[in-house]
């Protein structure tokens, strides 16, 4: 296995943190100041608060599975998580690309483990719709989750193409 030749980019972390605070302080000005599957709009035609919840995970995989599904998810957020902390350690800290992307799946992982092992569930209050049109609830964590994923993806694809050039021409 090849050391790094500078820091590690586990300083990325400090974004998994900041991604869960803001998202369990959004999660308790939720749970103390909307009400409970009420529509708030926020943006008419576009945009509503609407205090939710999620037993299962994206778009209620699982949420009616009865309850064991709280504990499978809790264990893979906590072993993805692991895994990309265990990248994030031997990702070069320059490489933003890379760590940007692990840091907000794992700030977001963490943020609904927390409401699961609180609440025994996950609190969702963003609703986007048009017209008769409703996008499934979510929150920020979810959010941080879905564009790390995305980052993850797009990035890996654009670095493993650049990898493959770079190989092209020095073969």
């Amino acid at each position: 296995m090849q050391k790094l030749k500078g820091p590690n980019a586990l300083i990325w972390l400090i974004l998994s943190i900041v991604i869960i605070a803001l998202d369990q302080w959004s999660k308790n000005w939720v749970l103390a100041a909307l009400p409970e599957f009420q529509a708030v709009p926020v943006i008419d035609g576009f945009w509503n608060w609407y205090r939710t919840y999620n037993t299962g995970a994206a778009f209620s995989f699982l949420s009616d599975a009865g309850g064991w599904q709280k504990y499978l998810f809790t264990v893979l957020a906590f072993g993805i998580s692991g895994l990309l902390a265990y990248w994030l350690a031997r990702t070069p800290r320059r490489d933003w690309r890379v760590a940007l992307p692990y840091a907000l799946v794992i700030g977001g992982a963490i943020g609904n483990v927390i409401d699961r092992l609180i609440h025994g569930k996950v609190i969702d209050f963003i609703q986007w719709y048009w017209r008769d049109h409703y996008w499934p609830s979510f929150n920020i964590a979810d959010s941080a989750i879905v564009i790390g994923a995305i980052g993850i993806a797009l990035f890996g694809l654009l670095g493993g193409q650049k990898q493959a050039a770079d190989a092209g021409r020095r073969g």
